[in-house]
Order: structure tokens, then C-alpha cells, then sequence
């Protein structure tokens, strides 16, 4: 079987591309499939992380300064198909719909084709070729798109065979909330692959944090939690991974917080395992997490976590007490006296990891390719009985538009007006079905 990922950019750095790159790994080796990533754009000579030998990679349009693209006239007009409201909107162009067209219509023999983000899903929805089994992936939330980006959404994911979500919580989201007949919406975790960095004994004093430093990962609510720590156990440092438009704020905060010293901007480290595999603690202050990429990292290093509960991930990673903690969203207290709790206790600290370790096994290529798996032979097996559904709501939606205008144009009805009513009872005609 072939398949082929539809990535915004696979030269870039982002937990999307990691998450497909293991995934197209994964279907390579344990399914024996042919895989493809058909990148949007590419902005440099090669991949920041390593793709497997066996995964083609297929860029669409060559945004590097010197490349020939960029002389092209559709390079300089915006796109016209991918959603304005979609974050991304600005990187693409007319070129991009151009090229992204030519090939799902004219170059793309894949059994399966499976889009990565809302703006990509709309490409694929558009002209995904039909005999293929047409996937969109949400690594987002439902509820961080804009309103105007959800109706936009609705109207072309109905044309998906299915929709694939990180969490289950997301996907009863959008099943309660999105009418999508004859598509199939699911979750499916992201693969992390085991490392191969030894476990980490927990003796260490250190607490680990890692993520892009942008406002929704919370990272001044850490340095104001661990500032309360670093009270009461001085010997204990903080190592933030990661890098991003708040490290200067963040390098005000650790001054102001009197951390310089014991709290550490560590920059951008991939792989990241080695690093968790030295700390005691991992921790995770985010307002909102799609899944929680580092939290299973953390747990395959042996390392317990400490994690907000926010929506919609951390959940379903974290099982509080058992492979580490979930507190409260926004609360620095709560994170600080979890911190304290753990690193006063080397035997529950031990005890978590090891339960960590263990639970990040639902995680293995293995079962998460089975997944794909089933839900492939599903999708080929109901593909007539889905599109008679989505033929039924169809004819549904058209009725009940008829009936409304119809009744819209009735005298009195909302084509009319109270006026229109005044005026037929004065001149003695009476509603049907009225006295």
C-alpha cells in the first residue's frame, strides 16, 4: 500500500513533523507500506531531523531566497483556497494551491493520503484523489481554532473519509459538535519511540522542562512555582529546553526571581531523551496541550512528570499518584508544593519513573500502526454504506432549506411581514387553520 502525508514543512522544526516522520517510519518498517511526504515548502537543503532512508520526501514549492520559485508571479499573490483564519495562511501562495493540485490531481497514485493541518486538510478535501482514502489529522485542539476557521472546516471535512484526532476527549468534540455524516472521527495517539538513552535513576537535582517559550507553554508560571521550591531545597536546578520569542522575558523573570544560577535557559536540544534521562522531574506548566510530545519522552527516560491538567492531553498520558502528578491549571502553588512533594520523597520519585516507563510502552510504533491499520480496512470495507450517509444528510439539508423557503414565501410567513397580516385580516381573509 502506498501512502502518502500531506506536512506543511518537513525541513522545519515542530512537533508535527517529528510526530509524522515517526509515524511514516513506523508504517515503513511494521507495515511494509510505501510512504511518501509531500512537503509544502522548503526553506532549507535538508531535514532538520533524520527520515528514514525508506520515506520519500517530495517538496512542492522552494521558498529558499535563491531558489527559482520564489521569481514565479503566483509566488508574490496570496493563496486563494487555504483558509485566511488558518495561523499558516500568510506562508502560503497562489503557487502553493497551484502545485499543491497538480499533484493530488494529476501526480498522486496513493492508496491513503493523509493531511496534517486544518488548512492542508481543506487541500486534501478539495482535491484529494477519490479512489484514495482521504485522512485528516488534528494536532490541534478543536477549541484553539477561531470560530470562523471551525465553520470553514466543517463545510470541507465533510468530504474526508476520516478525521483523526490526538485525544479522545478531542475527538468527542468534535463528534458532538461537528456534523460530519459518513466520516469517521477517531483518536489516535502520536508514536514516541522507545530511546535508546538509559533510564534515568532519579538521584539527580534536577527538574527538566522542554517546548517552544511562547505564553501558552507557561513557563513564568514555573519560574514563579520553582522560585517557591528553590526556597526550600536550594541544591535543586532548573533546566528549560527550548527556544522562542519569550527568553527575554523569561531571563528577566529568573533575575527577578533570583534564580540566575539555579534556574538555566538551556536553548534547543534535539533529541531531547538524553537530557530528561539526567533530571529527577519533568514538568509541564501549559495552559493547553493538543497531546504532550514531552510528557511521554519524559516517562520513556523513566522520569516522572508533574503536568497541568490541561485540555486536552495530559490526561490521557498522566495518571495521577501512579506515573506522576496533575495539578491545576494557572496554579503556581500547586505546582510548587508537587515539586516539593516528589523531591522529598527518592522512593515514590522511583517508584513513578519505573510506573512511567511502563505506561509509555501504549506509545510503541507497534500498536499505534495497528491502529492505522484497522482503521484503513474499516474505511474500505464501509466506504459505500458512508457515502449513501452523506448522500442522506445532503438530501436532508437541501428538504429542509426547501420547506424554510417555502414557508418564507408564504403571505404572513418570514417573507412577509406583520404588516402583510394586518392587512389580509382587514380585508376579511382568514389564515388557514385559524378562526
Amino acid at each position: 500500500m502506498k501512502i502518502v502525508f500531506l506536512l506543511h514543512n518537513v525541513y522545519a522544526v515542530g512537533g508535527t513533523v517529528r510526530t509524522t516522520l515517526n509515524l511514516a517510519a513506523a508504517l515503513t518498517e511494521h507495515g511494509g507500506h510505501e510512504v511518501e511526504i509531500v512537503s509544502m515548502s522548503r526553506h532549507r537543503e535538508g531535514p532538520r531531523f533524520a527520515v528514514d532512508p525508506r520515506v520519500t520526501l517530495v517538496p512542492l514549492v522552494d521558498t529558499r531566497a535563491d531558489g527559482p520559485d520564489r521569481r514565479q508571479a503566483a509566488y508574490a499573490e496570496p493563496s486563494r483556497d487555504f483558509p485566511a483564519a488558518e495561523k499558516r495562511y500568510k506562508q502560503y501562495s497562489l503557487l502553493h494551491d497551484q502545485r499543491v493540485r497538480a499533484y493530488l490531481e494529476e501526480r498522486c497514485d496513493a492508496d491513503v493520503v493523509i493531511g496534517t493541518r486544518p488548512g492542508i486538510n481543506v487541500y486534501l478535501a478539495k482535491w484529494g484523489p477519490r479512489r484514495a482514502l482521504r485522512i485528516g489529522q488534528e494536532h490541534l485542539r478543536h477549541d484553539a481554532h477561531s470560530k470562523k476557521l471551525r465553520a470553514e472546516l466543517a463545510r470541507h471535512y465533510r468530504r474526508l473519509d476520516a478525521l483523526v484526532t490526538m485525544t479522545e476527549a478531542d475527538a468527542a468534540v468534535y463528534r458532538a459538535r461537528v456534523p460530519l455524516p459518513g466520516v469517521r472521527v477517531l483518536s489516535v495517539p502520536n508514536i514516541v519511540p522507545p530511546t535508546t538513552v538509559a533510564p534515568s535513576d532519579g538521584s539527580s537535582k534536577i527538574v527538566a522542562a522542554a517546548g517552544r517559550l511562547a505564553p501558552g507553554k507557561r513557563y513564568d508560571l514555573l519560574l514563579e512555582a520553582f522560585a517557591e521550591v528553590a526556597a526550600e531545597v536550594p541544591e535543586w536546578e532548573l533546566r528549560i529546553y527550548g527556544g522562542g520569542a519569550q527568553e527575554p522575558h523569561l531571563r528577566a523573570l529568573i533575575e527577578r526571581y533570583r534564580l540566575t544560577g539555579r534556574a538555566r535557559l538551556m536553548g534547543t536540544v534535539s533529541p531531547i531523551e538524553p537530557e530528561f534521562a539526567k533530571a529527577a522531574l519533568v514538568v509541564s506548566a501549559s495552559d493547553a496541550e493538543s497531546f504532550g510530545m514531552t510528557l511521554v519522552e519524559a516517562m520513556r527516560c523513566a522520569v516522572p512528570v508533574i503536568s497541568t491538567d490541561a485540555p486536552l492531553g495530559p490526561a490521557e498520558i498522566v495518571t495521577d499518584g501512579v506515573d506522576g502528578r496533575l495539578v491545576p491549571v494557572g496554579s503556581a502553588g500547586a505546582l510548587a508544593e508537587a515539586m516539593t512533594e516528589l523531591i522529598g520523597d527518592a522512593a515514590r520519585r522511583k517508584r513513578m519513573g519505573a510506573a512511567a516507563l511502563a505506561s509509555a510502552h501504549r506509545f510503541d510504533p507497534e500498536p499505534i500502526v495497528a491502529r492505522y491499520h484497522s482503521l484503513f480496512a474499516e474505511l474500505r470495507a464501509s466506504r459505500f454504506r458512508r457515502a449513501g450517509r452523506r448522500f442522506r444528510a445532503r438530501a436532508t439539508n437541501w428538504a429542509r432549506r426547501k420547506v424554510r423557503s417555502l414557508r418564507g414565501a408564504r403571505p404572513g410567513g418570514r417573507g412577509g411581514t406583520s404588516h402583510d397580516g394586518r392587512r389580509s385580516r382587514a380585508h376579511g381573509t382568514a389564515h388557514p387553520g385559524r378562526p
